[in-house]
């Protein structure tokens, strides 16, 4: 029997010979533009094999590549073994881009827009307008593209509905949907339609369970100056729990009005559109969809820029910032809890693989009142398993924790009151010199970005180089980004601030939430990353005027075992010790006295 894989993509060519296209570009996203779609949009798994959240397949009649950056080379090169699929590397030097290969390349190319933001579909279109000037060439938009080849395609999913109360978030949905007509007034437009899930989450004030990790509800909100609708799979056309119908209640109370999902396209046309202007984000917005709405309100009427709510998200109120400070603190003894038993077992000689101590972990956060699951698949990597950045910890076959050497877990929680993502890289025993080498300069790294004080209106990408500083002075380096944002009971992943050499030019604002993550993968040996969440602050104002910095908000002790000291600078091995004693003397009074005692013994001054 061949390959599955490499039959689904034969599939698809004979699919295209009938229709007359030279290439289909496959997308790793949804009509929402989800970094993490739930299993109905996950094509490029369907199609490849290939798990990784971040990944475009093309398929040409002689050729198949699935482009993904460095985060999945290793992973990609394996599981696409067998599937006649050629793995393209993103953001290295010589990379092509899809858009210029494909320009090279073909004339007809398909894709499915109602899958593909506004932004990306004109991006391709450019791309081969510019390559092929003689205008012989075509991108076509296909809806569902792939209906007709996958038959068990998962439906829509639907999960019970909850509301927050204004007094948890710091703001009612009243009081967002206010500030967002303001907003449409300073641009000069009656009506925005939003399609981010987490945006509309977040201005509703409502959670879900649609997308695994990710507490959305799939769905589309038009807001005009007098009225809103929210187009989402509850009620007549899906099961109605009694939480969803309490739901539904409280928002129409406040004036929204419910349709069903599927009736975005007639709902938004049942107005009178032609004099009507529509604000929208060509990056998060489907191009189908786009262009049903350019048709309606007529292409000069619809206006794009970036959606307001991304930036007005990630700056955290005060209500927020409070439960985000007593998020981390839960979260930190539920990760002393873990690292005391992970200690405690590898010292009694007891078997344990990697999938056991990330189920222990995953026990201990659901302890934590307020628990709603975790905030993205646990990665607990041992060994030359931690050199996959995004490794997936296999249920059956993980590896086991051997006593030497380092391991890796990079987990995090849903809790009503925040998110949490956190890092830890840790010791099992003997360690060699290059293991310790790399622990203690990710760790400068961290401390560095840690410590930063700038000015106000620096973006990230002005950071970036504190955490690789000490990594690029010894010629080595991380191929992923060192910080992102992150929500509050929301996405662990949200902009629009980033820490990465991209060039992003969104300043920090205070009470912007990001990660702190620099690491060191060697294949086939080991990984080390180390991460911490921190929140930007008033570092106050002076003659040279305002200026900015972090505070750390995660609570859990770093190792000082494998630290090569001497390789440490004075300030951050000050920074250290003062880090791992706040660890102990805020977790302590909290945790129980075995883990406390141990606690104390680990967090002695480096």
């Amino acid at each position: 029997m061949g390959n599955i894989f490499f039959e689904r993509v034969e599939a698809v060519r004979r699919m295209m010979a009938a229709k007359g296209w030279d290439a289909v570009v496959v997308g790793a996203s949804d009509p929402h533009s989800s970094e993490y779609p739930a299993r109905r949009w996950q094509a490029v798994q369907w199609l490849s094999g290939f798990t990784g959240e971040a990944g475009d397949l093309v398929i040409t009649a002689d050729h198949a590549g699935l482009w993904t950056d460095s985060r999945y080379f290793i992973q990609a090169l394996e599981q696409l073994q067998g599937t006649g699929i050629e793995l393209h590397r993103t953001g290295q030097t010589d990379s092509v881009p899809i858009p210029q290969w494909l320009a090279e390349r073909v004339s007809v190319v398909a894709v499915d827009g109602s899958c593909m933001s506004v932004s990306a579909f004109e991006g391709l279109e450019k791309a081969m307008s510019r390559t092929r000037g003689d205008g012989i060439w075509k991108v076509v938009d296909v809806p569902d593209i792939l209906d007709g080849l996958w038959t068990d395609r998962p439906m829509v999913p639907v999960s019970p509905i909850i509301t927050l109360d204004g007094t948890d978030v710091g703001e009612s949905r009243l009081q967002k949907l206010v500030w967002l007509r303001k907003f449409l007034m300073s641009e000069d437009c009656d009506a925005i339609l939003l399609s981010s899930l987490d945006e509309i989450a977040w201005l509703l004030n409502v959670r879900g369970s649609d997308i695994v990790y990710n507490p959305y509800v799939i769905s589309w909100l038009y807001v005009t100056l007098d009225r809103a609708v929210w187009f989402v799979r509850k009620g007549a056309d899906a099961h109605t729990d009694q939480d969803t119908v309490d739901s539904f209640m409280e928002i129409k109370a406040d004036g929204v009005e419910i349709a069903g999902y599927d009736d975005i396209y007639i709902a938004v046309a049942d107005r009178d559109a032609s004099e009507s202007k529509l604000y929208v984000d060509r990056s998060s917005l489907s191009y189908h969809l786009y262009r049903y709405v350019s048709e309606l309100f007529g292409e000069e009427n619809v206006i794009a820029g970036p959606s307001p709510v991304a930036l007005r998200k990630s700056v955290k109120n005060q209500v927020e910032i409070k439960s985000l400070r007593e998020a981390y603190m839960e979260d930190g003894c539920a990760m002393e809890k873990f690292l005391y038993w992970l200690d405690s077992t590898m010292a009694s000689g007891a078997k344990v693989t990697e999938w056991d101590a990330a189920i222990r972990l995953d026990g201990f956060r659901s302890e934590i009142d307020g628990y709603r699951g975790n905030s993205f698949a646990t990665i607990s990597a041992y060994g030359p398993n931690a050199a996959l950045p995004h490794y997936s910890t296999p249920a059956e076959g993980s590896a086991v924790l051997e006593p030497h050497g380092l391991y890796l877990v990079d987990s995090g929680g849903q809790y009503f009151f925040g998110t949490t993502d956190i890092t830890r890289t840790v010791p099992l025993g003997e360690c060699t010199q290059l293991e310790k080498e790399d622990y203690t300069l990710v760790l400068k790294g961290m401390i560095q970005l840690a410590m930063a004080v700038f000015p106000e209106g620096t973006p990230g990408c002005r950071l970036d180089v504190l955490a690789r500083n000490a990594l690029w002075r010894t010629r080595r380096n991380f191929g992923h980004g060192t910080g992102h944002g992150v929500g509050f009971y929301l996405g662990v992943h949200e902009g629009p601030q980033s820490i990465r050499q991209d060039l992003n030019p969104q300043p920090f604002l205070p009470g912007m939430v990001t990660s702190d993550e620099p690491g060191i993968y060697r294949q086939g040996q080991h990984g080390v990353r180390h991460e911490n969440i921190l929140l930007c602050v008033d570092a106050g104002t002076d003659s040279f005027g305002r200026w900015l910095a972090f505070e750390t908000l995660t609570i859990c002790h770093i190792d000082t075992a494998p630290i090569l000291k001497e390789m440490m600078t004075e300030e951050e091995v000050k920074w250290l010790n003062r880090y791992n004693a706040s660890v102990y003397e805020r977790l302590s009074p909290l945790l129980p006295e075995d883990v406390a005692l141990w606690l104390k013994t680990e967090v002695q001054p480096l």
